[in-house]
């Protein structure tokens, strides 16, 4: 990773640098706005510092790099010891350059490291007077902070009573998950104000609001526990000889929230290999949380190290941020394109002045419905929040609102379908064609003849324009009713492609209903979801005569999708009538049918067992299966759809992300955040032959 510095050329350039970062920092600690995201920050205070180094005589008192973060916002509330900040790296070699002044320090290497994940919120400082929460201070310029005691009672992780009657300081960071965040740009907006660009931003400007006419949640997470003046000696000498890991466990039994209820837990690491591998497992499971990290905090555990290390002005010199890139970047919104997909649903994407997020240039970023636009008061020409992680789809998080100059323009919604011009259907959050899957029909054939679908080689896009252009095709069912004059009279379709074509179109027909279910496209399935209803009703007809409160039986369809999915099958019936006609198969293999008076204890049972009813038996019964990476040998062909059925024929649940609930992950060849993941919960895993071979029998 390149070390991000911005390139000062001159003390005129270096006096502006400076001035742009105290005026960054004073606003968003004050308020939780910037004109600088963290990236554009971290790369001004670097290239302050490069240049610093260099011209050491001309460094301004007012420069950040002598400061604590957050000290722009002063405070009359004393912190008992200063509350300071982290020096951080970027890279292996910083760190490594890092440990070994440590170790000159010390006198020693490291023994051992504690590894955290480093939250992306606000540090802040919660005094408990005999086990009671009596006061919350933030980091302020880190001698001082001001007194926030007031939001106490909004964050959750913070108790407002210890498990034991002790005075002590709790120290943590206060943020707000992605619900919280969406939560709190709803109650917001509602209440008339400019959403938040982040969620870091609105844990700033909620933690320090006095006087909004409402309140909003966030969440806390300790990283430090000290004692107070009237702690007590024994508590005290206790808490000051205990290693860091040692004080997180004890915050812990005090009841305080600490990463070690998430997926990334605080740990400790005897070698800096160590560190660097949780480095690794942390930053690939970064995408998956659900809360902001914007590195890795790595400290010398034992406290005697700390102890000798010592600490500057600005940072301990026993612990440092490892950061990882930027996800959040600030750029413009430059238009609005509306697109129409394969079910006729109109999807809005935002066309964005191109930034660069973690190594990859976005010029487009999702926009998930026109109400999430109006909500989030959306304008042409806006600055805007832009937040990609990992292979994640970038997305607009809010308007940066105090960056509008007055110019943007309002976001104009269609009134005719941008594809085919019919009208639109706006009952629903996403909006749709009125004309449904036939406005995109090229786009809703393609998708049905696609391997994981009906599987019919040789009816690629190109053919299926082909098809419709020449009007031989106007809906799936058409597909079955192709003669080989009609494949004969179009371009470049010669005597045996056509017969393979119409071969193809043939075995189609024997496809298994969850094949034919996911073929149709019905809006809130997909592949997995198909496979579940085929196997809970095993017939169409017993599908097609469920109504929202049978449906809802069906594993992960809940009373929201049941009556959608219902009311969407009752338009497909013309369709599924003229496929049926045609000899398409509409039964499930192996599966049976649910019995006239199911109850709910019987769904209860099941969701319970977190695994299909039909899936008694096989060497996977009563396991969710989790597959990740390329497989090989005798997996090495099947597609990652195949993998799912092969699972579920041998018993088991196939599922697309790891959780508590995961009994298995299958790791093939380029495994990343989902094995790590499923190594921090202790998961089975399994190599690609050792699966093949467990469910040998049921390889077709």
């Amino acid at each position: 990773m390149t070390t991000p510095v911005a390139v000062i050329v001159d003390a005129a350039a270096y006096a502006q640098a400076v001035e742009d970062a105290v005026k960054a920092s004073a606003a968003y600690y004050e308020g939780g706005t910037s004109v600088l995201d963290d990236d554009s920050y971290d790369r001004l205070v670097r290239g302050i510092a490069a240049w610093e180094a260099a011209h050491p005589e001309q460094v301004l008192s007012r420069s950040p790099t002598g400061k604590v973060a957050g000290g722009a916002v002063e405070g009359d509330v004393p912190h008992t010891v200063a509350m300071l900040s982290l020096d951080n790296v970027f890279s292996p070699e910083e760190f490594t350059a890092w440990t070994t002044s440590l170790a000159r320090r010390i006198g020693h290497d490291v023994t051992r490291f504690s590894v955290e994940p480093k939250l992306d919120g606000l540090a802040i400082a919660a005094r408990y007077t005999r086990g009671r929460l009596t006061r919350l201070i933030t980091r302020g310029d880190g001698t001082a902070g001001e007194d926030v005691s007031h939001a106490a009672g909004t964050i959750e992780g913070l108790p407002a009573e210890l498990a034991e009657p002790v005075t002590v300081e709790v120290r943590g960071e206060v943020l707000m998950t992605t619900a919280q965040f969406e939560h709190a740009n709803q109650v917001r907006t509602a209440h008339g104000g400019a959403p938040f660009a982040n969620p870091r931003g609105a844990s700033a400007g909620t933690l320090r609001a006095r006087e909004r006419a409402y309140t909003v949640p966030m969440t806390f997470f300790g990283y430090g526990l000290l004692p107070l003046a009237d702690t007590g000696a024994p508590l005290t000498d206790r808490l000051g000889d205990l290693a860091h890991s040692g004080l997180m466990t004890l915050a812990a039994e005090y009841g305080v929230n600490t990463t070690a209820t998430t997926a990334v837990p605080g740990i400790t690491a005897d070698t800096v290999e160590e560190v660097m591998a949780r480095v690794k497992e942390i930053a690939a499971l970064r995408a998956e949380l659900p809360f902001g990290i914007d590195g890795i905090v790595i400290k010398a555990d034992l406290a005697a190290d700390q102890r000798t290390a010592g600490s500057g002005s600005r940072a301990p010199r026993w612990a440092i941020a490892y950061k990882l890139p930027a996800v959040e970047k600030i750029t413009r919104l430059l238009d609005v394109e509306w697109n129409v997909g394969r079910t006729g649903i109109i999807a809005p994407r935002a066309v964005l002045e191109p930034v660069e997020i973690d190594g990859a240039t976005i010029t487009y970023a999702t926009l998930h419905n026109p109400g999430d636009i109006t909500r989030r008061d959306l304008r042409l020409g806006d600055h805007v929040m832009v937040h990609r992680a990992g292979d994640v789809i970038p997305r607009v998080e809010a308007p940066v609102a105090h960056l509008r100059t007055g110019t943007e323009q309002p976001i104009v919604f269609p009134q005719d379908c941008p594809r085919c011009g019919a009208g639109i259907d706006t009952s629903e959050q996403r909006w749709r064609c009125a004309n449904g899957r036939n406005c995109h029909l090229v786009a809703a054939l393609s998708y049905a003849a696609g391997r994981d679908q009906l599987d019919i080689e040789g009816l690629g896009h190109t053919r299926v324009v082909q098809l419709v252009d020449a009007r031989l095709v106007t809906d799936l069912a058409g597909l079955f009713a192709l003669t080989r004059e009609q494949l004969l009279s179009l371009e470049r379709m010669g005597e045996t492609s056509t017969d393979n074509l119409l071969a193809a179109i043939g075995a189609a027909k024997d496809q298994p209903l969850s094949r034919v279910l996911c073929a149709l496209g019905v809006r809130g399935t997909g592949r997995s979801m198909s496979r579940r209803i085929a196997r809970h009703f095993a017939t169409m007809d017993n599908i097609r005569t469920a109504d929202a409160e049978a449906m809802r039986q069906v594993e992960g369809i809940g009373t929201e999708k049941a009556p959608s999915i219902v009311t969407e099958l009752a338009e497909l019936a013309p369709l599924i009538d003229k496929l049926v006609a045609a000899g398409v198969n509409m039964t499930e293999p192996g599966a049976t049918p649910p019995a006239p008076a199911a109850t709910d204890a019987a769904h209860d049972t099941r969701e319970a067992a977190d695994t299909p009813a039909e899936a008694a038996g096989g060497p996977l019964a009563g396991m969710t299966v989790v597959v990740t990476g390329a497989m090989t040998g005798s997996l090495d062909k099947l597609s990652r759809n195949q993998m799912n059925e092969l699972i579920e024929r041998a018993g088991g649940r196939s599922s697309s992300s790891v959780s508590k609930k995961t009994t298995l992950v299958v790791a093939g060849d380029g495994a990343g955040s989902k094995r790590a993941k499923a190594e921090t919960l202790g998961i089975r895993l399994a190599t690609p032959g050792e699966f093949a071979t467990l469910v040998a029998d049921y390889l077709g």
